[in-house]
């Protein structure tokens, strides 16, 4: 019995987590806002699930890979907007805050290896959809969601 409520915690959790990266993915292609109301829930979750039910990698690896993904794109999107200010002072920010604690939610949930593998598939399916749409700025948490997802996968049964 017990391990029946244990797996149904598994299962419920992981639905709410889907469903969380359902409305940020949303959020961001409609507004190209990623809401803190989503994203903490998902972390919170992301930290449960990975303490608890050890999936594909545990608690460690998961704040490994949390601190290396908010402080990668962290730097990333400080260059970036350097460059940018730099060459036009009203110019937008190519990378925004919600886009970098998604990163960090990714690695928590992927691992550093997963959030390599999921920031590679992100960046190229959405250069794929821009250089489709011809647009200059695109929404990445669509894009980083279906990696992450994909990574997800590949780590727990391919590696």
């Amino acid at each position: 019995m017990f391990l029946y409520i244990i797996d149904m915690m598994f299962w419920l959790l992981l639905a709410l987590a889907i469903y969380l990266c359902v409305k940020i993915a949303t959020a961001d292609m409609r507004r190209r806002i990623i809401p803190d109301a989503y994203l903490f829930p998902l972390m919170i979750i992301g930290a449960i699930m990975t303490t608890f039910f050890p999936w594909p990698h545990d608690i460690g690896a998961g704040v490994i890979g949390m601190t290396f993904g908010y402080i990668m794109a962290a730097v990333i999107g400080l260059i970036f907007d350097w460059f940018m200010t730099r060459r036009n002072p009203a110019a937008e920010t190519p990378i925004g805050m919600g886009d970098i604690k998604l990163i960090a939610v990714g690695g928590l949930w992927c691992g550093p290896v997963g959030l390599g593998i999921a920031l590679v598939l992100a960046c190229v399916f959405g250069a794929a959809w821009a250089y489709r749409k011809k647009q200059k700025f695109i929404p990445f948490a669509p894009f980083f969601i279906i990696g992450g997802i994909l990574s997800l996968i590949a780590t727990a049964f391919l590696l």
